[in-house]
Parts: C-alpha cells; structure tokens; sequence
C-alpha cells in the first residue's frame, strides 16, 4: 500500500483514534468523565444529580471495580467520583489523579443519597445523560455512541452546545468501511515503522505492564494465575494467561492505563498481549511485532464495526480471533492463513454473549485467545469450518437477537467471504 494513499492515511487515522489510553472500564469511567463534564459546566458541587443511561452501559458498570475509589463500583460510585474528582480534561482518565480528600468527598456525596438513577428508554446501546442541579441552577451532559462523543450540553435551560448524533451504533458502524481484511494485510505489511511506532509502542508498554501487575497482586478471581499454576507457561497457556491477568487487575480497581482497542480496555488487552508474549518465544524482531499488532488492532476493528462499542455480544470473541490472526502472521501466515483463522476462531466462540463488564471477562478473555490460536492451527492442519451460519436477519428482533446472536450473526456474515478466499 502506499505510504501518500487516502487509504493509507486513513488507516493511521483510525489507529490514532482507537488505540488510546484508558484508566478502569471505559464504560463507568465514561459515566465519570460525563459527571465531570456536568459539574464544570455547573460550576460548583450539585445538591442534586439525576442520571439516566442505556442498558448496556447500566451492565457494564454494575460490578466492575472502579479505580481511585478504594474499591467502589456500580453507577452512584462512577457518578460520584467525576464529580468530585474528575478532571474532564484527561477524558478517559479523567480520575487518574484522585486524593484522599477527594475519595472521601466522595464517600460523602454518597453519604448525601443525592444522586438518583435512572433507565434510559434508548435506541444507543452507549447512550448516557447526566443533569447535576443546585438551587436554581442546573446543568446536562449527555453523551452518546462513543464514550467520550458528548452530543448536547445545557445550562440553566439554554443549550450551549450541540452535535448531531450519527447513529452510529446501528447504521454507520463507525464510518470505517474502508476497512477489509484483505487491507489490513496489505496495510500491515507495508506500514513504515516510523508512521506506528509511538501508537504500538504505548500498547506494548502499557498492556504490558497491567499484565504483569496482574500476575503479581491480588485481583478478582486472578484467572492469569491459575492459567499458569494449573497448566504451564508454553507460549499458548501464557499467551492466555498474560491476556487474563491484564483484565483481571483492569477489572478490580487497578490503577493502571489500558491501551485500549474498539472503546474497550479489555478489547485493546486481548489484541495486544498474547502478540507480545509470541513475539518473545519466537525471536521476532520489533519490526515484526508491528506488523502483527496493526492486523490484530486492526482486524478488531474491522470485527467490531457493524457490531458497535457497546452489545450483548462479547467483545473479547472478536479480540481474540484477531489475536489469532496476529500470531498466524508472527508465524509466517500470509493473507489467507490469517483469513481462516479469523474463520475458524469466530465459528468456536461468537455465541458468547457480554453479561457485563466484572471479573469474569479474564476468563472469556482466555477462552477468545485459545479460539484464535486453535483457529490457526486447524487451518494449519488442513481443517476449517465454512460461512453460511449467519441466519439472523437484521429486522427479525427475536429474544434471541436481544441476547447477542444478532450482534455474533453480523460478526459472522463476515467471515463468509474470508472462507471463500
């Protein structure tokens, strides 16, 4: 591809906005920064919060550890932290730098019981409004389809600012057409290193880190631990096990960024670490590291575009497929080695569905990792499974659909043609 391309240029675009940092689960730690956005524009501290969000992102933050509270989590705690010590500034690390005064004013907003919470009837799957008040002033946030995408501000009922919502989540994907598998490869393997150094660089550095500190200290049900106590540190278990224990500090409070891929930290570890550790085991050159990163990052991407930032369906399945690919490619796979194990991958797992953002995502982490790398080692071995198992129309909104299996159905429609290549 060449390096003056629109495409080519797009491609880095994509990378710049996608692969950034995050502290905590971006889903409450976007309901921190939109709290934070709220209690700027009002100016002072509320005496009254009402908040209302979309069903996925009331899943997401339920039980997940938020980072900087001393191990608070659910919404009044996401909520309460962005207005006491948010700096909206950092976006999604808006509470990367909280004191203990500012923890404990926290506790006593929540004390207060002033916050009040509230389902919001949504077409979004990431879809949030938050309006802080005191005496007679007032001001709304409200935030949609990205988790930094603020699309209406109001102040003492005057809109000061307005963007119109695209829709995203349903219609657009993103606005990442341009993407293909076929691209991506292309892309990945003429990229100049100079042009994604900084980007890949952080990835590695920063998932690295939160993997290693996972492994170290105690973090929900520790599943990276358990991956190497119970069964080894040959390149596939560890490649499953660092992956793991990046969510499981990320799950449960740690207070370390995440470079993150589709909106998601759990998405941006899944791509990233088991690439690392295969690249150490095979004698790789950093060179190559990148190429493999920008086809896993970027064929997650390409996964999660119909699918959108928020689902019933597990994003890790997509993540992890693509990890598959990454290590096909740190393994002399070409264009259709990587094809297929994207194939395969996603016939094993795409039935998993997203019950919500908590410590048990390490384990379906894990799980998505093996997929990919069975994924490839079936292709490698003659065997692969075929496309038509798509069969959920989109206009057919069954239970099942509500579930997931539309979201995995759109994942899959995908990988048809890749089957054919």
């Amino acid at each position: 591809m060449e390096r003056d391309s629109a495409i080519y240029k797009r491609y880095i675009e994509i990378l710049k906005k996608e692969l950034i940092p995050a502290m905590g689960c971006t889903e409450p730690i976007a309901v921190a920064y939109c709290a934070a956005k709220a209690g700027d524009l009002l100016g002072t501290m509320p005496d009254l919060v009402e908040a209302r969000f979309s069903g996925n992102i009331i899943k997401n933050v339920k039980s997940v550890i938020d980072p900087n509270t001393g191990g608070g989590k659910g919404l009044e705690t996401a909520v309460a932290i962005g207005l006491t010590a948010g700096r909206s500034e950092k976006k999604l690390e808006v509470i990367s730098e909280v004191t203990p005064e500012q923890k404990e004013n926290m506790c006593r907003l929540l004390e207060q019981k002033i916050i009040r919470i509230e389902p919001m009837d949504s077409s979004h799957a990431l879809d949030m409004e938050i309006t802080v008040r005191r005496e007679k002033s007032s001001a709304t946030v409200h935030i949609t389809d990205d988790h930094t995408n603020i699309v209406y501000m109001e102040k003492d009922g005057k809109t000061v600012f307005r963007k119109e919502s695209e829709h995203r989540e349903e219609e657009t994907g993103h606005g990442y057409e341009e993407l293909s598998i076929e691209n991506i490869y292309d892309f990945a393997v003429t990229a100049c290193p100079e042009d994604v150094k900084d980007i890949l660089e952080r990835q590695i550095a920063d998932n690295s880190r939160i993997a290693e500190e996972g492994l170290k200290a105690d973090y929900g049900a520790n599943i990276g631990k358990v991956l190497l106590k119970s069964f080894g540190d040959d390149v596939i278990n560890k490649a499953k096990a660092f992956a793991a224990a990046g969510s499981d500090a990320r799950m449960n409070g740690c207070e370390l960024p995440v470079v993150i891929n589709s909106g998601s930290g759990n998405q941006g570890l899944t791509v990233s670490l088991p690439l690392i550790v295969y690249a150490e085991e095979l004698g790789c050159s950093r060179q190559q590291l990148y190429r493999a990163l920008l086809i896993s990052n970027l064929s997650a991407i390409h996964l999660k575009n119909r699918i959108g930032r928020l689902s019933a369906y597990c994003g890790a399945v997509s993540a992890g497929a693509s990890a598959g690919a990454g290590i096909a490619y740190l393994k002399g796979g070409d264009l259709k080695v990587i094809a297929h194990t994207i194939v395969n991958a996603l016939a094993v797992t795409s039935g998993i569905i997203c019950d919500g953002a908590k410590a048990s995502c390490a384990a379906k982490i894990a799980a998505s990792v093996d997929a990919g790398i069975l994924g490839y080692e079936m292709y490698m071995n003659g065997q692969q499974f075929y496309g038509g198992t798509e069969s959920f129309p989109r206009e057919s909104r069954t239970p099942f659909a509500m579930w997931g299996f539309w979201e995995a159905a759109e994942c899959l429609k995908q990988t048809k043609r890749l089957s054919e290549l």
